[in-house]
């Protein structure tokens, strides 16, 4: 096998498309794609934002913010929200065609067409970095994408991913294997 360099690069796969979401001073929703993020801890979400954006100033106003999972059935949607600034067009999410509910749990908006979010309070931003960790409050799911035992079945969700080699979105879907399992076969 021969393996090719490419250097200090943010390459890892699947890198998840999150849809973050927080309220304006003026209550207007605003959200922003953010593809690098993820679990930090078993009760955090860690993202890298720019304190530039609009969406990372109204989450450290209001002190808290969503992220939804991207789906195959909104590409466009999601993708315009990270190619398109609130700074710059403050009703982007409406232009987008979302939209929202104020969560039940944190001060910020959920986007009605995507069926998952992690619904977070705001822990810590280091404007240096970008770096912003939020606190796990609740996370909600649409029943349509449900099981009928009631967990989030991959296939109907279609999350999206980030290939940020290529500049490509892709959905996830097929089960290869059972977690904490196949691997006790070797034992």
């Amino acid at each position: 096998m021969m393996r090719k360099n490419f250097g200090a690069k943010p390459y890892t796969y699947p890198q998840p498309v999150f849809i973050v979401a927080a309220y304006g001073p003026d209550g207007t929703p605003d959200a922003m794609n953010a593809a690098w993020g993820g679990i930090s801890d078993t009760t955090e979400l860690s993202l890298c934002l720019s304190a530039g954006h609009k969406t990372t100033q109204n989450i450290l106003e209001c002190k808290a913010f969503t992220v939804s999972m991207a789906d195959a059935a909104h590409v466009a949607q999601c993708d315009y929200l990270g190619v398109v600034s609130a700074n710059d067009v403050p009703d982007k999410l409406a232009r987008a065609g979302f939209h929202t509910t104020k969560s039940g749990f944190v001060d910020a908006p959920l986007i009605d067409e995507l069926a998952m979010a992690v619904e977070c309070r705001l822990v810590s931003y280091d404007p240096g970095t970008g770096h912003l960790v939020g606190e796990i409050v609740n996370v909600s799911v649409d029943e349509s994408v449900l099981t009928t035992d009631g967990k989030v079945d991959v296939a109907k969700l279609e999350p999206i991913t980030f290939d940020p080699i290529n500049n490509a979105y892709h959905k996830l879907g097929e089960k290869v294997g059972s977690a904490f399992s196949d691997g006790l076969k070797l034992k």
